[in-house]
């Protein structure tokens, strides 16, 4: 519902049928496949209409989200939330907020999801994900972390190249770092991620990682629904998955936007399920 396009919908069957589990599993860690949450699907957009689609629905379905991951971090657990569209994301990181308030985030996304109803151009509320999850957007939405909230300057956007103007004032009004393309071409994606962990740590309880494989050129990941020519290699992307891990200190993760409808064979749930392996301690040596 927050991309207001169907088949992501499946994308957690797509990174299952991938072998998530079993490469986890392979690893050593003991892996719990908690199931799904139901989203309903509405007949309309609902009652603020175009400007913010479905938000009701993805409010409830992300108060659930948020539920879970909060029992999961109380028992000591490690969530990893699958989706499904990034709308889920603020969900995920109010349930980690309930038990890190000084959480750091890393937005591995090729967007920056920081509109608003006034600034989105398509009013879908994967575009705003992250403004919600740092307090600013409908009070439905940003009240479901219970007043807890992400500050700007412990995020670090990686991967940007698809900005809105309203997106671009934000980032500079609150002074949030994004690295875009230019900087990874220009810098590398090791001293982009060194950074990029140095901010998300500075300071916090620890980092969520909220993986959009959109990050990637979509030429390694075909199959989301909003692809950016131009974007991360195969490599750069594990390379920034092995510098998480070896920072050890990622408590959480998204990995979303998997759309099994647009893509070729289930390569973006098979590059999905490798990046994750990555982050969780698979190495080639």
């Amino acid at each position: 519902l927050g991309a207001d396009r169907r088949g992501v919908d499946m994308g957690p069957s797509a990174i299952r049928v991938a072998q998530l589990k079993e490469r986890l599993e392979k690893l050593g860690h003991d892996v719990r496949d908690e199931g799904d949450i139901e989203v309903r699907r509405p007949p309309d957009y609902g009652e603020f209409g175009p400007s913010l689609k479905y938000l009701r629905e993805i409010g409830r379905v992300c108060g659930r989200v948020r539920e879970r991951v909060s029992e999961i971090m109380a028992e000591q657990r490690f969530p990893l939330v699958l989706g499904g569209d990034h709308s889920l994301a603020f969900g995920s990181i109010a349930g980690v907020l309930a038990h890190k308030p000084r959480l750091g985030v890393i937005w591995f996304d090729a967007h920056a999801d920081l509109n608003r109803a006034e600034t989105s151009p398509s009013g879908n509320i994967h575009g705003m994900s992250l403004a919600i999850a740092l307090g600013i957007g409908h009070p439905l939405l940003v009240s479901i972390a219970d007043g807890n909230r992400v500050e700007p300057s412990r995020v670090a956007i990686v991967g940007a190249r698809s900005i809105d103007p309203g997106e671009r004032e934000l980032i500079r009004e609150l002074g949030i770092k994004a690295f875009t393309m230019h900087d990874i071409d220009r810098l590398g994606m090791a001293r982009v991620m060194e950074e990029a962990i140095a901010i998300a740590s500075d300071g916090t309880d620890g980092i969520h990682l909220s993986l959009d494989l959109d990050g990637l050129d979509p030429e390694e990941a075909p199959g989301v629904g909003t692809p950016v020519i131009g974007g991360m290699t195969y490599r750069e992307g594990h390379l920034a998955m092995e510098l998480l891990h070896d920072s050890g200190r990622v408590v959480s993760a998204d990995v979303v936007e998997v759309n099994p409808i647009i893509d070729t064979m289930n390569k973006t749930g098979k590059v999905a399920v490798g990046l994750v392996a990555s982050l969780l301690g698979e190495r080639i040596l």
